[in-house]
């Protein structure tokens, strides 16, 4: 049914007095006015595509040139199944309550049949069986008073009750759509039942979300930022604090370039969903509370997460932006993304970079706690099983030595008599037999034993 006949049909039932099944104030044009309800059939109704509670599936619809004709039958059917899947829970049990006691909330519709509020409920009422559809006829078409329309729409399907249904994504698009319609930040709060700030805030959030999807080059395929609203929330405070280079929270002399750099890393653990809690380590609070908050650690963070990235981008498949289901292909190439983090034991370097630096903050914040940290470093030293094959690990041999040399190296200002010690100790542990090394390279390394034992003790007799 094309739109004059939908505007043709709905002028006849309101024209007739005897089809009035009452009253509702609705408001329009910044005033309350009392309007006829009529129950208008099914068939004469067309789903508004731009409805806030599936924008972010439409918008995305369309980034990949997919026409949807809200008045063809095939139209009507994916617009349905987008209304339905939007919350499915909620739905099943709104579809039970029409079934059993039938349509409570009135809508509202255009004089050319586009549902502005009540989308939803016309589509579980067609499920349900039933016919008609009761609503409020505005005396507009969409076409007619867009803005008016906008504003009405918004103030039902964004109001403090009916948000609370949708899906997050949808109020950060919403609001903007709306800017970029050229409505000021004070009427979208109004319409939107927020403040101002928080306006602004939604629209930065929104305009990181934007990046995120620049940056995995997908942009405006919003289907991508379901379950990710508090990280990007988290980031986007970061973000707005930090860029500027006037900061206290990051650590000293950063630079926006660093910021940048802090945004695509934390996009990496948006993009496997990384818990809120955790996610925080990376740059939020305090300064001694983050990775960013301490130089040396931020970029020991920074590197190792770049560096194994680098391979990454080797390894992960081409997206593929004609995919006839692409919300589908761009999960699953997310879980692969996920699995290709792993190791053989499925540990992922997201998770060990992140465990290895939250440590490393620990022993920051402890750094005026020595017994504590000595006390901790023995303990994660005697856990190392010397007969398990890794422990002979190229890679780990040096790390041992690396704290071995450490140690020494405090001992030595510390306490010179622990180091001599230590040293006669090793020097009686030498086992010679079954060495490769060489008659001429042992006798040389005991020549410089000698050396340095006689310079100390030349030193220590000239200073009594």
């Amino acid at each position: 049914m094309n739109q004059h006949t939908r505007t043709q049909k709905i002028s006849e039932i309101t024209s007739r007095e005897q089809e009035k099944y009452g009253r509702q104030d609705i408001p329009w044009k910044d005033r309350l006015e009392p309007m006829d309800v009529y129950k208008i059939p099914l068939e004469y109704l067309v789903y508004n595509k731009y409805n806030g509670r599936i924008l972010s599936r439409t918008k995305s619809l369309e980034k990949q040139h997919h026409k949807i004709n809200e008045e063809t039958e095939d139209g009507k059917r994916l617009l349905e199944d987008l209304l339905f899947e939007s919350n499915q829970g909620r739905n099943k049990q709104t579809l039970e309550s029409l079934k059993k006691i039938g349509q409570e909330k009135v809508g509202i519709i255009t004089r050319d049949g586009i549902i502005i509020d009540g989308n939803r409920r016309a589509m579980l009422l067609a499920k349900a069986g039933t016919r008609y559809f009761k609503a409020v006829v505005l005396p507009v078409t969409l076409e007619e008073n867009p803005l008016e329309i906008e504003k009405l729409e918004t103030s039902y399907q964004m109001g403090e009750d009916e948000k609370l249904g949708y899906n997050p994504t949808e109020k950060y698009l919403k609001a903007k759509q709306l800017q970029k319609q050229g409505v000021p930040i004070s009427d979208i709060a109004r319409w939107m039942a927020e403040s101002e700030g928080q306006i602004k805030e939604n629209l930065y959030i929104m305009e990181i979300m934007d990046d995120y999807l620049d940056y995995l080059g997908i942009n405006g395929i919003y289907t991508q930022l379901d379950n990710r609203e508090d990280q990007f929330i988290t980031l986007s405070n970061q973000l707005k604090n930090f860029y500027g280079e006037n900061s206290a929270k990051p650590f000293d002399g950063y630079r926006d370039s660093d910021v940048d750099d802090l945004k695509n890393v934390s996009f990496d653990y948006i993009r496997v969903k990384y818990e809120g809690k955790d996610f925080r380590n990376i740059a939020y609070g305090l300064r001694e509370n983050h990775f960013f908050g301490n130089k040396v650690i931020w970029e020991d963070f920074r590197d190792f997460h770049f560096n194994h990235m680098k391979s990454m981008e080797l390894l992960e498949a081409k997206i593929d932006l004609d995919s006839q289901d692409l919300e589908a292909h761009l999960n699953a190439r997310d879980t692969t993304f996920n699995k290709l983090t792993q190791d053989e034991n499925g540990k992922s370097f997201l998770n060990e970079n992140m465990e290895d630096h939250i440590q490393k903050l620990r022993y920051n914040k402890a750094k005026d706690q020595p017994a504590k940290l000595a006390k901790d470093s023995i303990g994660a030293l005697q856990a190392i099983d010397p007969k398990h094959n890794a422990s002979s690990k190229p890679e780990v041999v040096e790390q041992i030595q690396n704290i071995a040399d450490l140690a020494f190296s405090m001992l030595t200002d510390k306490s010179p008599k622990r180091v001599m010690s230590q040293v006669v100790d090793l020097l009686s542990a030498i086992n010679l037999k079954g060495t490769t090394e060489t008659k001429e390279e042992l006798l040389a390394a005991v020549k410089e034993i000698e050396k340095q034992a006689y310079k100390i003790e030349k030193e220590i007799k000239s200073s009594l």
